[in-house]
């Protein structure tokens, strides 16, 4: 019997110039006393959370600052942030102020404040044990300063294992937000290569979800069985479209705009952050599927890539832009299993996209790409076809996202997939 129910949940959301003056309010409104706000060194270095901080204590409410998370969350950073507010707390809610970084070490704090046990406990399965939390977690704010993670609308926390060099996460109905501030104003100091890598990954959100299994196409399930990736969906689609028309009108010019506060920046910010918004409502339900189960791997084994405008003490490839590199293959793999989806979703990015071939999406995003100063492949970050089989390797760990492809998924497509995606153009 094939599934005839699909899912929809979302945290409830605040949209605007000034939404994040009104936090303390908001706080008030759960009876939260005392909270802690989870952040990180560069954009506590914005004084974003520093103003809403004191915003927040205007009202009465205690704040308790954390600005160690670790931009791409490891297992080691995040159980720093939780034995510090372990041992800072109790606390009553949490807040994030960030990028995607940053609210999913907030979502790991609040789940190990509240529930005992360690990180590993509830890990994905095959690397951890997959626990459910069996306690209330507490209310979360998610404060987004870049346009593009949706992780103050997912139920997913993303983390890097270090010793088994691998990028797995926490996935549960629990961790997802109480509820989304959207202020389009925190992003007018993202730099220049944030804007492109964080764009692409509300573009590979939006495709995935549009592109992802049809939720009728599943098996039918048992109540206890629903996950939050249900497979594509009437309402997922609705989001997903919407993103993808306004990324086609303005993502280019997010880029080329650069950082500021002048009236054009303005308008795209605010465009930028209704797409990655709408993206975050449809894959948060749809769920996302071969780009970014490629992109853990591609990720956890970086070896001295260092793109502008991230933090230069580490090596790092950004999750979005990791998402990118193999985004046109992968859709150029995925193509015959929905045609008209992918040549749909071709004509929303680019009304001038022409032909009905496997070849259309893929080319119409290797042009954004070059346009926006993406990478050109795989090589570029460092990687060589002697990496594909470790690569591989790390992709098929995935197979909660992997399971959300329209079509069956072999090793021997992704490798084929990985070799296609060391040069672009």
């Amino acid at each position: 019997m094939t599934e005839t129910v699909f899912t929809y949940a979302a945290p409830a959301l605040k949209f605007g110039s000034g939404a994040s003056a009104e936090i303390g309010h908001d706080l008030g409104s759960y009876g939260a006393r005392r909270v802690i706000l989870v952040t990180d060194a560069g954009v506590a270095a914005t004084g974003h959370p520093a103003r809403i901080a004191d915003q927040v204590r205007a009202t009465g409410i205690e704040v308790t600052i954390f600005d160690r998370a670790h931009v791409e969350p490891t297992d080691e950073s995040l159980q720093e942030a939780i034995d510090f507010a372990r041992d800072a707390g109790p606390f009553d809610a949490v807040v994030a102020v960030g990028g995607g970084s940053s609210i999913d070490t907030a979502k790991a704090v609040n789940l190990l404040t509240t529930n005992p046990g360690e990180l590993l406990d509830y890990i994905n399965a095959p690397v951890g044990k997959a626990q459910a939390p069996t306690h209330r977690l507490l209310p979360l704010i998610a404060v987004p300063t870049t346009t593009g993670t949706g992780s103050e609308s997912t139920t997913i926390c993303v983390l890097d294992v270090l010793a088994l060099k691998v990028k797995t996460g926490i996935s549960h109905p629990a961790l997802r937000p109480t509820l989304a501030v959207v202020d389009p104003a925190l992003t007018a100091t993202q730099p220049t290569m944030v804007t492109a890598a964080a764009g692409m990954d509300i573009l590979c959100h939006a495709l995935e979800s549009y592109t992802a299994r049809w939720f009728g196409d599943f098996d039918a399930k048992r109540p206890e069985q629903r996950v939050p990736y249900c497979g594509a969906n009437p309402v997922s689609d609705m989001w997903s479209e919407r993103s993808m028309g306004l990324l086609a009108g303005s993502f280019r010019r997010a880029v080329a705009g650069g950082p500021g506060d002048g009236d054009e920046q303005r308008l795209v910010r605010e465009e930028m952050a209704l797409a990655a918004t709408f993206a975050g409502l449809g894959f948060g339900n749809a769920g996302v599927h071969v780009p970014h189960a490629n992109a853990y791997p591609i990720a956890g084994r970086v070896r001295d890539y260092r793109p502008a405008g991230y933090p230069d003490d580490e090596a790092i490839v950004p999750h979005g832009m990791a998402v990118s590199l193999t985004a046109p293959e992968a859709f150029r793999f995925t193509f015959d299993a929905a045609p008209e989806r992918h040549l749909r979703a071709a004509r929303l990015l680019d009304p001038a996209a022409e032909g009905s071939g496997p070849d259309v999406l893929p080319d119409v995003l290797s042009r954004l790409m070059r346009d926006i100063g993406i990478p050109n492949g795989l090589a570029e970050v460092g990687y060589v076809d002697a990496d594909v089989d470790v690569l591989v390797e790390g992709a098929l760990k995935q197979q909660r996202l992997l399971a959300t492809a329209p079509k069956e998924v072999t090793p021997d497509d992704l490798a084929g997939v990985f070799r296609g995606s060391m040069e672009h153009w």
